[in-house]
């Protein structure tokens, strides 16, 4: 071989030398495309799963703070001293009284304990303070109205007495 043959075949050994790091540097720069656009679909999926189970939760603690009344009503009702004939329909709102509270169990939402606890203002809402000797100072006395909450989420926070 001629001096010349091998100049042109050190250059053709260089030039594909230059080609084949060229396509290992395309390579190497679609595989980081992949892996990113592959992990920001992971993070979308991830981030639309909570959004998802945030809108449910929400969703889910409106309607019950919308029956929550009823539910008091029922309670009222049930209190009431009645004699003769209206027993029967005591009777009676005592058993839909149950099947709401059983139906409110059944979907996650709990009462929130209230009398003989410690005071909490995430969960309970002081409308009355008393002294009394008899109780620990911040203890719950009585209850107004019944607290509950939905998972974690506090729906209605119980109306309390608290002793100081």
């Amino acid at each position: 071989m001629t001096e010349n043959e091998l100049e042109i075949l050190e250059t053709e050994e260089v030039e594909e030398q230059v080609e084949l790091q060229e396509e290992v540097n395309i390579e190497k720069e679609l595989s980081d495309k992949y892996m990113r656009l592959f992990a920001e679909f992971d993070n979308f999926k991830k981030r639309t799963q909570k959004e998802k189970i945030q809108i449910y939760t929400d969703a889910a603690a409106d309607v019950v703070e919308a029956v929550l009344p009823i539910f008091d009503n029922l309670q009222r009702a049930m209190s009431t001293e009645v004699e003769g004939d209206a027993k029967t329909v005591l009777d009676g709102v005592k058993l839909i009284e149950k099947q709401f509270e059983d139906a409110l169990k059944n979907i996650g939402v709990q009462q929130i304990k209230a009398v003989g606890e410690q005071f909490d203002p995430e969960m309970h809402n002081a409308v009355m303070h008393i002294d009394d000797e008899n109780f620990n100072d911040n203890t719950v006395v009585e209850e107004f109205a019944k607290g509950y909450k939905y998972k974690e989420k506090v729906i209605r926070h119980s109306m309390v007495k608290v002793a100081n």
